[in-house]
């Protein structure tokens, strides 16, 4: 498996620390995206795991016209130029077109491709050319295997930082399953494999003009896909998830994610040595 790196960032197999993708769906504004950041690396200094920022400044996929979808591309990056200068953290932002790619890349660690975006060629090569990390969440009409297709429009630009991500396969209407053997699937075509707990347990448009969600399950799947062999964890996080400005019905309230990293930080340790060790 391909071991991803990024300055000090580093993404591959077993050997590695788990990494854990987290924080608010959307930039809401730039205290809250702060008080989020702070709170969280003060919530994961305690664990062996590498910890990323993760927050949109634009989400274009929102289910109503109505829906906030956040501050735009040049304050939303302001601001987490901000959290990255002044925590130290590293980035994670998504991207909805080929002219955001080169100035994300400028702020961010990682550049992600939405699902419903995966197949957009256009999209892949802007985000490969950039020389960062690129994160492919899977489509929900994709299946694991085919995700082979965007790989190669990634190596197309000589990039093979490429993190891929399972966020669930549409079953029927306004729900989603995950399939563990997306994992070892995923990770056989050569390259780490993350787990997006958080859309996963989506009911996508389930309440009419806004999705759902089943964020009682995110301790379920997000340890069914460490025994997988999942290599990354992406659980976006709110410190109050009822008020949250987006996916209010699917983002991990930071008390439970406290609980779960407690249980992750038994758990990883104990595949690691099935892994690593066979």
């Amino acid at each position: 498996m391909k071991t991803i790196k990024q300055d000090n960032l580093i993404i591959g197999d077993h050997t590695h620390p788990l990494t854990i993708i987290s924080g608010p769906c959307v930039i809401e504004n730039k205290e809250h995206a702060m008080s989020c950041a702070k709170q969280l690396k003060q919530m994961f200094s305690p664990y062996p795991f590498q910890y990323i920022f993760k927050a949109s400044f634009d989400k274009a996929n929102r289910s109503s016209i109505e829906s906030f979808r956040g501050p735009g591309l040049k304050e939303g990056l302001e601001i987490l130029q901000a959290i990255k200068k002044e925590l130290n953290l590293p980035i994670l932002t998504d991207i909805h077109t080929p002219e955001q790619a080169e100035l994300a890349s400028q702020v961010c660690d990682i550049i992600q491709i939405p699902a419903f975006l995966c197949r957009q060629t256009d999209l892949l090569v802007a985000a490969g050319k950039t020389g960062k990390i690129v994160n492919i969440k899977k489509g929900q009409f994709v299946a694991p295997h085919d995700m082979k297709n965007a790989i190669d429009k990634i190596l197309s630009t000589g990039n093979d930082k490429i993190l891929l991500t399972e966020r669930g396969t549409m079953f029927g209407y306004n729900n989603l399953v995950v399939d563990m053997r997306s994992f070892p699937i995923m990770n056989s075509l050569g390259f780490p494999t993350c787990m997006d707990a958080s859309h996963s347990i989506q009911l996508p448009g389930g309440l009419g003009n806004i999705s759902g969600g089943n964020r009682e399950f995110i301790p379920t799947l997000t340890k069914a896909a460490i025994a997988s062999g999942c290599n990354a964890l992406f659980i976006e996080s709110h410190p109050c998830p009822s008020k949250a400005l987006c996916d209010s019905a699917s983002v991990m309230d930071f008390k439970d994610l406290q609980k779960l990293l407690k249980e992750l930080d038994l758990l990883y340790p104990i595949m690691q040595k099935i892994y690593v060790n066979g």
